[in-house]
């Protein structure tokens, strides 16, 4: 595991579009990627956040910033394919992160976006 550079990816929803809801769950979602990966803002090179077109009241980068995540990490957010069937509310984030692997990345997908990628859902994780 010698790769420098690397990709972290993860998901997240709210059940209303709220400032408070979103700060929230890009807070809980922040902090779980860099729990579950052992890394700090100094390792993160880029955040990209996209979120749907139903979240119109909080941008998911202003909300990592809020939640004191990002402050030393140049962060962009954009709006996600408006595709039919697609999860609503949801917010996505792809961390470009710059330092040696200890270990296997983990992604983290919460809420209603576990059901994204099924694999990567806690064992103790409730819905």
């Amino acid at each position: 595991m010698e790769e420098n550079v690397y990709a972290l990816r993860g998901a997240t929803t709210v059940l209303h579009d709220s400032p408070a809801e979103v700060d929230e769950a890009v807070g809980e979602l922040m902090s779980e990627i860099y729990r579950e990966n052992g890394i700090a803002d100094s390792d993160c090179a880029f955040i990209l956040f996209s979120q749907t077109r139903d979240i119109r009241t909080r941008n998911a980068a202003a909300a990592c910033r809020q939640s004191g995540y990002g402050t030393l990490t140049p962060l962009f957010c954009v709006q996600e394919a408006d595709i039919a069937g697609g999860l609503p509310l949801a917010i996505r984030v792809m961390v470009l992160v710059n330092h040696k692997k200890e270990k296997e990345p983990r992604m983290v997908y919460l809420r209603g976006a576990s059901s994204l990628r099924p694999e990567y859902k806690k064992e103790n994780e409730n819905d």
